[in-house]
């Protein structure tokens, strides 16, 4: 299955982790599935970074945020904060990833405005599904069957 975008305009994810492996990762998987469709990302360190980010490409903001939970600097519950305290940046959907997801941090999470909190990968596979579903339902791309059957 690959994806294909709706929109004529290219999307954009913008990524907060600190992990680097992590990042290359997801790199990867974009780039791979951006020869397909056309959606980018760009990779940050940290919240700081994020909402530096933000404060330079208000012309070119991203269509989805999303943020590790433990991040040095700035966590992720503290750039959600900050993201959605800014009139100009609060409709940006943010989506926070952690390896522990309990209860209270799911619920603390979408009362500060996350529109979910998802268990981080440990695979690759699990990277490139996670980045399908979050590209699908946050960037209006919708799957497109290889071989066109259901």
């Amino acid at each position: 299955m690959t994806l294909k975008a709706n929109a004529i305009t290219s999307r954009k994810i913008l990524l907060a982790e600190d992990d680097e492996d992590d990042r290359l990762i997801f790199s990867a998987i974009v780039n791979d599935l951006s020869n397909v469709n056309d959606f980018s990302f760009e990779a940050v360190e940290n919240g700081i970074d994020v909402l530096q980010y933000l404060d330079t490409h208000v012309e070119a903001l991203p269509d989805l945020i999303i943020l590790d939970q433990n991040m040095p600097k700035m966590n992720g519950r503290d750039t959600l904060a900050a993201v959605k305290g800014n009139p100009l940046f609060e409709h940006i959907p943010v989506v926070i990833y952690s390896t522990y997801n309990d209860s209270r941090n799911i619920e603390e999470c979408i009362a500060a405005g996350a529109e979910q909190l998802i268990t981080k990968p440990d695979s690759f596979e699990g990277f490139r599904e996670m980045i399908l579903k979050l590209a699908s339902r946050y960037l209006k791309i919708v799957p497109e069957l290889e071989d066109n059957t259901l």
